[in-house]
């Protein structure tokens, strides 16, 4: 214990005196402009991850006035509804990670990965995760290998965040006990799997910055597989 304690601190060290932090840090954080074929392989992912984090919360938020309106049964069931759109959201981000993985060995030059801040979460799971994150990533010092601990870190987030989630919809579905303080844990896991869904994309677009053209059309097929039977193509012919 007292070892691994002691590497942990050393690796701090070390990264604050090679000035890795300062050397990768703004480069990791910024918005990574792409070109207009790399343009055409990002819309369509990020508009099909967009409609459905805000079908979800369409569907919580319905669930949140009905139940203030007085009608508990409507709003319990919007909330069985919202869980099956939980489930969609969480497979695409669970296919797309696993897109970027496989591309990952492709890339030229730095993958940049962003820094994720745990003060922006309002869960108390996901600010304990994400701090974890931040000291085990103090210790890897090749740009690849810490894009792949932060696709990792992506995955086990919305994975915990859909465990936490289920846990409490079971409980007031089999006990009825519907708290106001369920409610604001529902809404606080919507709002954190909506910044794993944004950051999740903002790496998505950081991987594209680095491919050569030559990948592309293989990370395109790829990307159109993710959605073709996405939320946007069943969409409805207005009446």
């Amino acid at each position: 214990m007292a070892a691994g304690t002691f590497l942990l601190l050393l690796g701090i060290v070390l990264r604050w005196v090679l000035k890795l932090n300062s050397s990768e840090g703004p480069k990791a954080s910024t918005y990574a402009h792409l070109g207009a074929d790399q343009e055409e392989i990002y819309l369509p992912v990020a508009q099909e991850i967009s409609a459905q984090s805000a079908i979800l919360g369409v569907s919580l938020n319905d669930a949140i006035e009905q139940r203030d309106a007085g009608q508990p049964d409507i709003a319990w069931r919007l909330v069985r509804l919202a869980l099956s759109e939980w489930d969609r959201l969480v497979e695409i981000l669970a296919s797309l990670n696993k897109l970027m993985a496989s591309h990952l060995g492709n890339t030229q030059g730095m993958a940049p990965s962003r820094p994720v801040v745990p003060g922006r979460f309002k869960t108390r799971v996901m600010v304990d995760f994400l701090r974890m994150h931040e000291l085990f990533d103090q210790l890897v010092f090749r740009s690849r290998l810490r894009f792949q601990l932060h696709l990792r870190m992506l995955r086990r987030a919305s994975e915990t965040l859909t465990g936490e989630f289920r846990r409490s919809f079971r409980y007031a579905d089999r006990t009825g006990d519907q708290p106001p303080e369920l409610w604001e844990r529902l809404d606080y896991y919507f709002h954190d799997l909506d910044l794993i869904a944004k950051e999740t994309l903002l790496s998505f677009r950081a991987l594209l910055a680095c491919l050569p053209h030559s990948r592309l059309p293989e990370l395109r097929r790829d990307a159109q597989s993710l959605i073709r039977r996405g939320v946007r193509s069943k969409a409805m012919p207005v009446r």
